[in-house]
């Protein structure tokens, strides 16, 4: 039987938000803010061949969840779809709501659901140390992976901290 193992010198954290993001607009500024404004104080490096910034944008998902609902208000059909942009997401939500085929189709009205919506990004960030970690962030929770010194991980704790919105 296949057994995980922690490997040895990598640890992680996962930091549950008291107010999770209220929506895309607000988790898109603070994604911006550690890119541009890097508080966490992280440095640019070099691989082979290729400037790296400080903080680098690895991957971004964002799910916009749908219900449909006929004239008496009983769900007919849900579905969600998922961007690898915020443009992507708000310009696709227009999209399902002015799909009068889809709507035909599920014989209701479409309904987006912003409650529902899930957001995530993970970036990678280069710590003036030399050590590289990600920093993954949610609508929910923040999880702090791939780092050795508890440094970093006191540095986004305090930077959490001075998130007034998020602490």
């Amino acid at each position: 039987m296949t057994q995980f193992r922690q490997r040895k010198g990598t640890k992680s954290a996962v930091y549950r938000l008291k107010t999770p993001f209220l929506d895309i607009t607000a988790f898109d500024e603070m994604i911006r803010s550690l890119v541009l404004k890097n508080p966490l104080g992280c440095t640019s490096y070099h691989t082979a061949k290729k400037h790296r910034p400080p903080v680098e944008t690895v991957r971004e998902m964002y799910t916009a969840k749908f219900v449909y609902l006929d004239a008496g208000g009983k769900r007919t059909g849900r579905t969600s779809e998922v961007y690898d942009s915020v443009e992507g997401y708000q310009t696709g939500i227009a999209a399902v709501i002015s799909n009068m085929a889809n709507i035909a189709s599920h014989r209701g009205k479409v309904r987006h659901l912003p409650t529902a919506d899930h957001f995530s990004a993970l970036l990678k960030c280069h710590d003036p140390e030399g050590e590289l970690y990600f920093l993954s962030l949610a609508r929910g929770r923040i999880t702090l992976a791939s780092y050795a010194s508890d440094t970093i991980r006191k540095r986004v704790e305090d930077w959490i901290e001075s998130v007034p919105a998020q602490a």
